[in-house]
């Protein structure tokens, strides 16, 4: 008999504990069910500025350049559709594609001084015969030279550093 009431005890703990865990994981459940509707409402809400986005649709990321005149400040913009940029000053021949004549010093400036072009991700610079010679970073680029540009990098179109470009890369979404 006394074996009877240990197993009976035992049952009533068990259906005890049972109950407690039955109970909590039902309310615990109960509460999610809550918060994971609260969240479908919140994500399905048409009040929210960035319901509009559409994620099947692809941006691509695209490269552009600028040219700041470090003794104006004037930002030129390369021109993204030309495989090859041309800076110089106007001739009978050639126009380049960056008119520098504008620019103080600008004498100094050969009329197809440089050249800059873009490969896959990267931009290059290359002096392209110019009388006084072009500079990166104070450092004289031979002719016929190419340098790859990074972010920062000042270009000098002619000796004292008096015609000055820092470039400067940009990605547009």
């Amino acid at each position: 008999m006394v074996e009877n009431n240990n197993n009976h005890q035992e049952e009533k703990q068990l259906e005890v504990e049972s109950g407690i865990f039955t109970d909590v994981v039902t309310n615990v459940v109960g509460n999610l069910d809550h918060v994971f509707d609260s969240t479908e409402n919140i994500l399905t809400s048409q009040s929210l500025p960035f319901t509009n986005i559409t994620p099947d649709k692809t941006q691509v990321q695209t490269l552009s350049a600028t040219l700041t005149h470090v003794q104006t400040e004037v930002e030129l913009e390369l021109p993204i559709h030309l495989p090859v940029v041309h800076l110089g000053k106007p001739n009978d021949h050639t126009p380049p594609d960056i008119d520098l004549s504008g620019f103080p010093h600008s004498q100094i400036v050969s009329r197809t001084h440089a050249k800059i072009f873009q490969e896959g991700d990267d931009f290059y610079i290359e002096d392209i015969g110019s009388a006084n010679g072009t500079y990166i970073n104070h450092a004289p680029l031979p002719t016929g030279n190419r340098h790859r540009l990074k972010n920062g990098d000042r270009i000098a179109l002619g000796k004292e550093d008096k015609v000055s470009f820092i470039f400067q890369l940009k990605s547009n979404l």
